[in-house]
């Protein structure tokens, strides 16, 4: 595969490239399994509709033709379960979870990877979404199968994390 370089101008970052070096949505880690793409995700309704509302020319325009998108203002009301599941960018950065490349965090620096970038930041975020997997296993233990008003704040946030909540 020959390398695509990608640059960045959006709101967050100004004149970041970098390069694909991957097939989409291909040549994962391998303790890296997604249940979601990220387009899948936006048309789920993730992170109040605002995550993605200005980087829309760095990513296939398909992944935004049934996103619920809001550009306007953080709207819970979008999100698959309805519930408000983040935290804000300045807890993000805070605790450390924000790697400089990507200013947006876990789900630009998924989108990026999804599209074929890899880089020095991959161990990091593949540990942290696998420390996901606790919620996963919360929510089939205390929940009955098909109730999304179980712990919908965790189902939400699962969904963040590119895993299945939505048919548990």
């Amino acid at each position: 595969m020959k390398k695509k370089k990608v640059t960045v101008n959006d709101k967050m970052q100004k004149g970041y490239s970098y390069y694909l070096t991957e097939p989409v949505g291909k040549n994962f880690h391998p303790d890296f399994e997604p249940e979601y793409t990220p387009k899948e995700m936006l048309e789920c309704g993730v992170f109040g509709g605002k995550y993605m509302t200005d980087c829309q020319k760095e990513f296939p325009a398909s992944w935004f033709k049934k996103a619920r998108l809001n550009s306007e203002f953080h709207d819970p009301k979008i999100n698959y379960f309805g519930v408000n599941a983040s935290q804000s960018l300045s807890v993000w950065r805070s605790k450390g979870w924000i790697y400089h490349e990507d200013p947006r965090g876990w789900f630009q620096w998924y989108c990026r990877y999804y599209m074929g970038r890899r880089c020095d930041d991959d161990e990091r975020q593949i540990k942290r979404w696998r420390a996901m997997r606790r919620h996963l296993t919360q929510v089939k233990r205390n929940c009955m199968e098909g109730d999304h008003q179980c712990r919908p704040k965790q189902r939400q946030a699962l969904l963040h994390w590119a895993y299945d909540s939505i048919f548990l």
